[in-house]
């Protein structure tokens, strides 16, 4: 993915790691990663569909604000479903 990526965001791997490795001790092998490509944002997932849940719970909150960052289009979320964290916003969601 380093080949693909202008620009990687190596806090997206470590709180994907992070959080798999309350669940399974073999996180720490995993690769677990994301960029930037021009105004994309790019997530490697792990294969596992319960892992990828982990994983994506743990990162979303902060994919509306890198989006905006990036200059990708603005999504906003249901705070009932996962409140979305941009600076500034911390009393409401987007």
């Amino acid at each position: 993915m380093r080949l693909v990526f202008e620009k990687e965001l190596p806090g997206f791997g470590e709180v994907m790691r992070r959080a798999s490795l309350k669940e399974v001790p073999t996180a720490i092998l995993s690769r677990q990663t994301a960029g930037v490509r021009g105004t994309t944002l790019i997530v490697n997932l792990p294969g596992k569909p319960a892992a990828i849940a982990t994983c994506l719970s743990a990162v979303f909150p902060a994919v509306p604000y890198a989006l905006d960052l990036i200059g990708a289009g603005r999504i906003e979320t249901h705070p009932a479903v996962v409140a979305a964290f941009r600076p500034g916003s911390e009393s409401r969601n987007g």
